[in-house]
């Protein structure tokens, strides 16, 4: 799938069709047709003042996020003295609090205010961060290591809200898109930072650079706390008391009218509706994807390809690089079912054969296995990149929007359990079979990616026949 032009800089809809005097995006003496600059194209991307709030937040902590990815192993391992079992555990047990926290993140931005929560959520981070310095044993570093993960993507899931709450069409998938590209660029930059830790190798350096992630987390907040009420869900309807002819109230039709709203109120469960739980299953299995390029890849090129171990951190910064420049132009449309589905059909394709390609990088020469894997790294980074922007457009606009916070809950629970389960499957098919194993995660990947387009062509016809009278 080819970009959209970059000449396509129209302000997302909401936020007015013409741009502020004086600002960068509207320059003076413009001619009609005349190509923006880089400048007024980043400016029109973050034109509505929420997504600024939101972008601003996730540059500052995010980058925080980066310094603490980059040390937390070593850091366990060198400064705390856990033993390698000891790691596994306390990050599992991270990802398994993440997985309930994703759901009850948009279950309470439906029933309290979205904005607070995020603060919240945001500022336990930050602390629980900062307190990974006091973790001197097993049991004090896992209690940490599970509040960070429950915080961590509650308030995921509270910002997906918020973006379901404060955006329409295509406007919310571009939030998204732009989100995740800033989230990249500040995750490499504090990845950088943290390698000045590794290479002091001080505990004093792990801890000083651990304090600052958190306190980037706590400088974001700053940014939240400008976002506006409206990205809270509205209140719930009251129900008012039945009166009788008389004037008192009928308690019993009282209680009825309750439960009959309370009924109502369930009837838009995310958990009653099978096409989004569907979506939900087979967007986490493809997401599996993601630990194919955290474990599968860098595991194979060591121990099953000639290829240097450095072409591992040359894939991951390739992937990074193809993610900040091509998510946004990538992710125009997808608010339409059809384009949804369409790009989910061929990250499906591209995600199949870049696991082929990574196979069949075992036992050719250098040069060879370094060509075949980076082929297979870039059919895997577009094929990140489509599936992305398929599955925002498919989980907001397949969501009804009354639980639209737990409707994001829900789908955003379905990707941390398959977070969860991708070292699993991973070792147990391309690492331990070889290219049978691979063969069978392309399989994965091509069933879950045409279902999910499967799922958008249906709803597309849905949407577009007549209703019945």
């Amino acid at each position: 799938m080819s970009p959209t032009s970059p000449t396509d800089t129209d302000p997302a809809p909401g936020t007015g069709s013409t741009p502020a005097v004086g600002s960068e995006a509207s320059p003076p003496l413009e001619t009609p047709g005349a190509r923006p600059t880089w400048r007024a194209r980043l400016a029109a991307s973050v034109a509505d003042p929420v997504l600024r709030i939101l972008v601003g937040a996730t540059l500052i902590s995010r980058i925080g996020r980066g310094i603490f990815l980059a040390v937390t192993v070593l850091y366990f391992t060198l400064i705390v003295g856990l033993a390698p079992g000891e790691v596994a555990i306390v990050l599992a047990s991270a990802s398994a609090a993440g997985v309930v926290a994703s759901f009850a993140g948009g279950w309470l931005a439906d029933r309290f205010s979205a904005k607070r929560l995020l603060i919240l959520f945001t500022a336990v981070e930050g602390v629980a961060l900062i307190a990974y310095v006091f973790a001197g044993d097993f049991a004090t570093a896992l209690v940490i290591a599970v509040v960070c993960g429950f915080f961590e993507q509650g308030a995921n899931s509270t910002r997906s809200a918020i973006i379901a709450r404060a955006f329409e069409g295509e406007s919310r998938v571009h939030a998204r898109a732009v989100l995740r590209t800033v989230t990249n660029v500040s995750i490499a930059v504090g990845s950088g930072l943290g390698a000045l830790a590794l290479a002091l190798g001080t505990a004093e350096a792990y801890r000083g650079l651990i304090i600052g992630a958190g306190v980037l987390y706590l400088l974001g907040l700053f940014q939240l706390v400008r976002l506006p009420a409206r990205v809270d869900a509205p209140a719930r309807p009251t129900v008012a008391d039945v009166v009788t002819a008389t004037g008192s109230v009928d308690a019993a039709a009282t209680a009825d009218a309750i439960a009959e709203e309370r009924r109502n109120w369930r009837a838009h469960s995310p958990w009653r509706d099978p096409r989004y739980l569907a979506l939900t299953v087979l967007s986490a299995i493809f997401g599996i994807q993601f630990g194919v390029g955290e474990l599968g890849v860098p595991l194979w090129i060591t121990r099953d390809t000639s290829a240097p171990e450095v072409l591992i951190a040359a894939l991951l910064i390739l992937n990074t690089a193809i993610v900040v420049v091509f998510q946004v132009p990538m992710s125009r449309g997808t608010h339409d079912l059809r384009v949804a589905g369409r790009v989910s059909a061929i990250a499906a394709w591209l995600m199949a054969g870049a696991c082929l390609v990574y196979a069949a990088a075992a036992g050719l020469p250098t040069g060879f296995a370094v060509t075949v894997l980076v082929i297979a790294a870039l059919a895997h980074a577009f094929a990140e990149v489509l599936s992305q922007a398929g599955g925002w457009g498919l989980s907001f606009e397949l969501a009804d929007p009354v639980r639209a916070g737990t409707y994001q809950g829900v789908f955003g629970m379905g990707y941390s359990v398959g977070a969860l389960a991708a070292p699993l499957v991973v070792n147990a098919t391309a690492i331990s079979n070889g290219l049978w194993g691979w063969t069978v995660l392309a399989v994965i990947f091509l069933v879950s990616g045409l279902g999910t387009a499967w799922i958008a062509r249906r709803a597309a016809r849905a949407a577009a026949s007549p209703s019945p009278a």
